[in-house]
């Protein structure tokens, strides 16, 4: 099974510069997309109900804002929308999906870029995503989680790392929950096929960062250590355009 997943920031634009092109010639079983920005009926029928796939989507309540689409070749058992508390669930964030072998988990979680109080939300989120994720595994659940962390990890994970020490997306306390997250067991797939450096999956649009490759490594697969043997491969195609981050995926066996 080849799952990608692509903050598309904003599907209806990465429509319009060639999505389905890229979807037709890589053709994974599963792809989890994260800050859609739309509606199902906002979207061509076409986007909406992509042939071939079968769709979930969960907007936000805010229009043109955040919001996780998933769509896969065979349909899950089951499908969630919600980890139980409001005030992350009406963003937008969350969707998991029951396959037979695991549970897939599509989320984008919060930038706090804008301020302490989202800073804050972000970090609270996290706790909350880390307790959700402990209790689906004390069912006897095994997971794959996959989206826009919004966290460069190490310093091997973003071009600059002594000038970002300060900013949101790379401060000590929110390298510390991923930190906690892997502790927990959660394994980082890319990482255990690719010890590189200068391997990132988002980049500004500022100062033609992606030319010369000034990025973050932000979007990530991680898999419960029960899953590891099946994992296959994890990459990242920094070649594909058409959003600010590129897709990233792993193959998986079941």
């Amino acid at each position: 099974m080849n799952i990608i997943s692509w903050n598309v920031n904003g599907l209806r634009a990465v429509v319009k510069k060639g999505f389905l092109e890229w979807l037709d010639e890589a053709s994974p079983d599963v792809v989890c997309l994260q800050e859609t920005k739309a509606r199902p009926d906002q979207v061509p029928p076409e986007i909406a109900q992509l042939p071939g796939y079968h769709s979930e989507w969960h907007p936000a309540q805010r229009k043109g804002y955040s919001g996780v689409a998933t769509f896969s070749k065979k349909k899950p058992k089951g499908v969630y929308r919600e980890m139980g508390i409001e005030r992350f669930d009406v963003e937008g964030r969350y969707l998991r999906h029951e396959f037979p072998e695991f549970d897939l988990l599509n989320i984008y979680f919060p930038n706090g870029t804008s301020g302490e109080e989202r800073l804050q939300y972000k970090l609270d989120f996290y706790e909350a995503f880390l307790e959700h994720c402990e209790a689906l595994r004390a069912e006897g659940k095994e997971l794959v989680i996959c989206g826009d962390i919004n966290t460069a990890h190490k310093a091997i994970d973003l071009k600059n790392p002594k000038q970002n020490e300060k900013n949101s997306g790379f401060l000590p306390i929110e390298r510390e929950w991923m930190d906690k997250f892997v502790d927990h067991g959660y394994i980082d797939t890319f990482r255990e096929f690719n010890p590189k450096p200068d391997q990132y999956s988002w980049w500004t649009y500022r100062a033609q960062a992606r030319e010369r490759n000034i990025g973050w490594r932000l979007d990530y697969f991680f898999v419960t250590p029960g899953l590891m043997n099946r994992v296959k491969n994890a990459f990242i195609t920094p070649e594909v355009m058409g959003s600010d981050h590129c897709p990233v995926g792993i193959e998986i066996t079941g």
